[in-house]
């Protein structure tokens, strides 16, 4: 090169340098002071000051652990104490080796970078971690676009000028270490995961503190195309770019060649695991208290998807793993019965009152389901291609309680094989405090979106008999009242028939006297039909409201058996707990406290209680449901004898009509928890009732949770008899002097079915 050439270079270089240097700043500054609309907006020093990335929400259990998230990009923020010095290291040189040492624009990196474009050589991008951090913040190459990005290259130089600009003030705003986490923060990793703590979790079930060299290369190489480079999509691109990114590590000296060409060679390591709303602990509860969360952040002027809230649950994390496996480990057997007792029959679960199958019944339910409608939406209800679709097989993927399974259904294929399956519900709560301890609401939340605890509400059975019997408790009956098994009539004025004697479970009447306390236990029906005759069905309806039943229920007869409406079992659960919070109902509540992202508190919850019975009454009603448990031929006898041994227990079986329903309620001196058990549709059911009754659907599922509670010292549930009141109790509780004294002859039963009713 002559020294006319070397001139030449040298004034030309001059002469860029100068013109940048008078065009550069008054670009900032026409950027900045851009009253004509040209350029866009760029973000207030405000924003600088509090940049306001999406956040997820998290839910947290009482015992400090994640039971789900809510959120529109699954992001949870770390700071740089919490990132590994192999990820950081990582981290500068694939991205920014002189991040430390520029002040948000590196002029070295930006020359490379233009002489790579000039040149068609592309040896490397020139922005820096601070400038990435700036487009992922503030969306500098999409929001705020000015008149002047209709023309494309002029964007690119403004959108690179907002960069430099917003780079420059987040440097004077914060630390190094800050920015770097922050950028960590807000990259998309894939497999929806946004932010590096997400994507420890979803790709290795690590935090980033404890990330590799070689997890962080797999991570950070897919930074900037997180499709191209997925190890789970794109297994073989993500393997040449992390050996690309561990060569760089190798090249800075931080990784000897030995360490670099073994590492190499490795496999992923993965623990992949993506997050979501059908996988982990408490999935029906994650669901269901969202509506609640979504009207509580609107009324308090937060966004539940972005703004990074802290929801403290009572849910204890050990409790809730305990019930779904209770649930698992029973309802698995229990379909098994079910299917081995209608393949048997050879014939499908759904039959009427008299046994029969229901014809029709699959293309009956067909018209109810979203498909069916959509369809009828887009063809017309007459069109032929409803039902040509509907019938269509397909390849799907379905549930079964061995795993998925994969197969080929039609649309009524499907609904056919999910009809058979039985569902659940089972909650647990803190009868003193009405703190929800565990909530399952049904056997899978994949494929059976219902929930069994609140919203699903069925006939109780004999679980609401309790009820009944409180009222004659309150109204100074003893437990050791004696009434005779017989049957008794109620007058059905204007209907036919005009009459109403129900049936006990068995069919007969045995004549026999016993106390009310055994007839609870034995659930004997005309005796609590005896007693709700005497009380009126008025008067259980207004002592179910004070226990915390809100749904409808009729003032018929039939409501001593629970046949007088559907109620849910939260409901349920809650009016037993006030038995033994001596009397003070105890509305169930799942949230704590809910903190912003800072971890400032916006809100503390706390239960909502009132008085509903007297102390004496409460307790004598642990009495008679203790019942069950204790006298001969009582529903509970068959419980675990290692539950019963050293233990009170009040519990309560309820089965309704052919079994379409089987319930059980147990509770201890400090845990209430209960079960239900029954078809999607209540015409699917065992053919034969003993079969279906409460004390095999419904009560192992308390049996297994309460002996994995029992066996857990950690949780600290202890046996143990209830609490006493604190006077002495005004009526006998030894029955055994009334044995030798009534006999089935006496008057006690004269009154029951007076003339006028007899029709």
């Amino acid at each position: 090169m002559n020294k006319r050439t070397l001139r030449i270079i040298v004034i030309v270089l001059w002469v860029l340098f100068l013109g940048a240097a008078i065009t550069i700043p008054s670009l900032f500054y026409m950027v900045k002071h851009d009253t004509n609309g040209w350029f866009g907006d760029l973000p207030s020093l405000q924003d600088l000051e509090k940049p306001d990335p999406d956040l997820s929400s998290e839910l947290i259990s009482a015992d400090g652990v994640s039971l789900g998230k809510y959120y529109r990009k699954n992001r949870t923020p770390v700071t740089y104490e919490e990132l590994s010095p192999e990820l950081v290291n990582t981290l500068l040189v694939t991205e920014d080796i002189r991040f430390k040492k520029h002040s948000g624009i590196d002029l070295k990196g930006l020359l490379r970078a233009v002489i790579g474009k000039l040149t068609f050589q592309f040896n490397g991008g020139g922005s820096t971690i601070t400038m990435q951090l700036a487009e992922n913040l503030y969306s500098t190459s999409s929001a705020n676009r000015g008149s002047l990005y209709k023309y494309s290259s002029v964007g690119q130089i403004i959108t690179k000028l907002k960069e430099w600009i917003i780079s420059v003030q987040l440097e004077q705003s914060y630390t190094k270490e800050e920015i770097l986490a922050m950028y960590l923060n807000t990259v998309e990793y894939g497999s929806n995961s946004f932010g590096i703590k997400v994507a420890a979790k979803t790709f290795f079930n690590k935090l980033p503190s404890q990330l590799n060299y070689s997890e962080a290369a797999l991570l950070v190489g897919a930074i900037n195309a997180p499709t191209r480079y997925s190890p789970i999509m794109n297994p073989d691109n993500a393997m040449a770019k992390r050996t690309e990114v561990l060569y760089n590590l190798h090249k800075y000296g931080l990784l000897t060649r030995d360490t670099f060409d073994s590492l190499k060679t490795t496999d992923f390591g993965l623990t992949y695991l993506v997050d979501n709303h059908n996988e982990g602990l408490a999935t029906y509860f994650r669901f269901v208290i969202r509506n609640f969360l979504l009207s509580w952040t609107k009324e308090h002027g937060y966004d539940l998807f972005e703004d990074g809230l802290k929801i403290y649950t009572t849910i204890d994390s050990r409790m809730q793993e305990y019930a779904e496996q209770a649930m698992k480990e029973h309802m698995d057997t229990l379909q098994s019965i079910f299917d081995d007792h209608w393949s048997t029959l050879k014939s499908n679960p759904w039959i009427d009152d008299n046994g029969n199958e229901i014809e029709g019944f699959i293309e009956n339910a067909m018209k109810r389901t979203p498909q069916y409608r959509a369809l009828v939406s887009n063809y017309g209800k007459e069109s032929d291609s409803v039902e040509i679709l509907l019938n269509k097989k397909k390849s799907m993927t379905v549930f079964s309680w061995d795993g998925e399974i994969d197969t080929v259904f039609s649309a009524y294929d499907s609904l056919r094989y999910y009809k058979k399956f039985l569902q659940a519900g089972f909650m647990a709560m803190d009868p003193k405090n009405g703190n929800i301890k565990a909530w399952v609401g049904g056997i899978n939340h994949k494929y059976f979106k219902y929930d069994h605890v609140s919203q699903g509400k069925r006939q109780p059975g004999s679980t609401f008999k309790p009820f009944v019997y409180t009222v004659a408790i309150d109204n100074d009956y003893s437990p050791c009242y004696p009434v005779v098994d017989a049957p008794v009539t109620f007058a059905m004025p204007g209907q036919d028939p005009p009459t109403y004697t129900p049936d006990n479970a068995s069919g007969k009447f045995s004549g026999e006297v016993m106390t009310i306390r055994q007839a609870m236990a034995r659930s004997v029906n005309s005796i609590t039909a005896f007693v709700m005759k005497q009380v009126k069905p008025e008067t259980v309806i207004e002592y179910a409201r004070r226990l915390g039943i809100e749904s409808p229920l009729a003032p018929v007869p039939a409501l001593a058996l629970g046949a007088g409406g559907d109620v849910s079992l939260q409901e349920m659960l809650a009016a037993y707990s006030t038995f033994v919070n001596k009397g003070i109902y105890t509305k169930p509540f799942f949230i704590s406290r809910i903190e912003d992202e800072n971890g400032n508190v916006i809100q503390q919850f706390v239960p909502e209680t009132r008085e509903a019975l007297n102390e004496e009454t409460a307790y004598l009603m642990l009495h008679m449901l203790k019942g069950t448990t204790e006298e001969t031929g009582g529903t509970g006898l068959s419980i675990d004898r290692e539950l019963r041994m050293d233990n009170e227990i009040a519990a309560k079986t309820g089965t309704t009509q052919n079994a379409s329903d089987g319930w059980f309620m147990g509770v201890t001196k400090d845990l209430a928890a209960g079960a239900w058990v029954g078809g999607d549709d209540r015409s699917i059911h065992f053919k034969y009732w003993a079969m279906g009754q409460g004390a095999r659907t419904a009560m192992p599922i308390w049996e297994k949770f309460m002996l994995k509670i029992y066996a857990d010292p950690t949780l600290g549930y202890q046996k143990g008899p209830f609490d006493k009141p604190l006077k002495p109790i005004s009526v006998e509780l030894d029955c055994d002097k009334y044995n030798d004294v009534l006999q089935p002859t006496d008057s006690l039963r004269f009154d029951l079915i007076d003339e006028d009713d007899i029709m």
